[in-house]
C-alpha cells in the first residue's frame, strides 16, 4: 500500500446518477469532492440505449451521452472525477478510511455511496450479446416497456418484482409470455392472482430460456424449455425482460454498515441518507429496492450531499452551509 495518505472533505464512491448529482452539489457548496468512478463508470445506464423519461431531454438521450453530460456538469464546478475502485473500507474510528485499487490510502470527512445495484441475468451468451446492442434485452420494464408497446414480449421470473414488471407490461403489449422455472410462484398469492387474472399474460410454469433469438441487432423470439420434459419451443418476442432480482454492490461495507438481507444499505433516519456510521451516507440503488430510477436515484444523491453538507457544518463550524447549495 502507498506511504502517502491523502485527505479529502467529501469522498463520493461510484458514479451514475446518484453519485454524479451528489458530487454536483457537494462542489457547489465548497466540499472539493473527490469520486471514483468504480468498474462501471455511468452506472447501469451506460447498458441503457434510450432514456426517455428523465425529465429535460424530450427528444430522450441515451443512457452514456446523459452519463457523460452528468460528468461534465461535475467537473464544471471542481469534482475530482478520478478512475479506480474502493477495494477495502474502515469506518471503525472517526476518519473514515478507504483504499484505491487494494493501493491508495484515503481518509475522507464525509463518504457518499452511490455504488448501485447490478442486476441479475441468466448469463446466455445470446441474452448478453443484445443487452450489450440494446436491441431488446432489459432488466426493467418501467425503464424501457414504453418502446415494446403493441408487440409481444417475454418476462422471466416468478417473485414479486416479477409480476409487477409483468403486470406493468400487459398495459403496454399486446401479449406478455411470463416463463416461471418451477411449478409455483414465489411471489405473493395477491400479486400471483394479479398476473393469472390479467388477460394478455401467458404464464408457462417449469419453463425457462435455452436461447434469446435475434437477427443480429435485435431479438425476435426466445427459445424455451420445459424443465419437465424437456421439449424445446420458439416464443415469438421483440423484447425479452429478466426480472430475477437485483445485486447491491456493497459487500465492501458489511463490516461497518446495517444491510438488510439481500444487501441493500439501510437507512439509520427514514428520510434521510444517513447510514448508521456518522459522516457516511447513501444514494441511488445501494439503499433503494422499490423505485431503481434513474430519476430517484439523482434525488437521493442531492439528499446525500446536502446530509453531508450539514454534518461537516456541525462538526466544523469553520464550514459554513452555502446558500448557493439551494439555488
Amino acid at each position: 500500500m502507498s506511504d502517502t495518505i491523502e485527505s479529502v472533505k467529501c469522498l463520493i464512491i461510484g458514479s451514475g446518477p446518484a453519485g454524479y448529482t451528489a458530487a454536483i452539489y457537494a462542489a457547489r457548496a465548497n466540499m472539493a469532492p473527490v469520486l471514483y468512478q468504480g468498474e462501471q463508470p455511468g452506472g447501469q445506464l451506460t447498458t441503457t440505449n434510450d432514456v426517455e423519461n428523465f425529465p429535460g431531454y424530450p427528444d430522450g438521450i441515451t443512457g452514456p451521452e446523459m452519463m457523460i453530460q452528468l460528468q461534465k456538469q461535475a467537473e464544471r464546478f471542481g469534482t475530482d472525477v478520478r478512475h479506480g475502485w474502493i477495494t477495502e473500507v474502515d469506518f471503525s474510528g472517526d476518519v473514515h478510511k478507504v483504499w484505491v485499487n487494494g493501493e491508495k490510502e484515503i481518509h475522507a470527512a464525509t463518504v457518499i455511496i452511490s455504488t448501485g445495484a447490478s442486476a441479475k441475468y441468466l448469463g446466455l451468451p445470446s441474452e448478453q450479446k443484445y443487452l450489450q446492442l440494446g436491441g431488446g434485452v432489459s432488466a426493467c420494464a418501467v425503464c424501457d416497456g414504453f418502446f415494446y408497446r403493441n408487440q409481444d414480449v417475454v418476462i422471466v421470473g416468478a417473485g414479486d418484482s416479477a409480476c409487477e414488471e409483468a403486470h406493468y407490461l400487459s398495459k403496454l403489449c399486446r401479449k406478455v409470455t411470463m416463463l416461471v422455472r418451477r411449478d409455483e410462484f414465489r411471489a405473493s398469492k395477491i400479486m400471483e392472482a394479479r398476473v393469472r387474472n390479467t388477460e394478455n399474460i401467458e404464464i408457462l410454469m417449469n419453463t425457462e430460456t435455452d436461447e434469446v433469438l435475434g437477427d443480429g441487432q435485435v431479438v425476435t423470439g426466445v427459445r424455451a424449455f420445459n424443465n419437465k420434459t424437456g421439449e424445446k419451443f420458439e416464443i415469438p418476442a421483440t423484447g425479452f425482460f429478466v426480472a430475477i432480482g437485483h445485486k447491491p454492490n456493497t459487500d465492501i461495507f458489511k463490516d461497518f454498515l446495517d444491510l438488510d438481507e439481500t444487501g441493500y444499505i439501510i437507512n439509520a433516519e427514514p428520510g434521510t441518507s444517513k447510514t448508521n456510521v456518522e459522516g457516511v451516507f447513501v444514494s441511488g440503488d445501494a439503499a433503494d429496492h422499490v423505485y431503481r430510477q434513474a430519476i430517484t436515484a439523482a434525488g437521493t444523491g442531492c439528499m446525500a450531499a446536502l446530509d453531508a453538507e450539514r454534518y461537516l457544518a456541525a462538526k466544523d463550524a469553520s464550514f459554513e452551509v452555502s446558500t448557493s447549495t439551494y439555488n
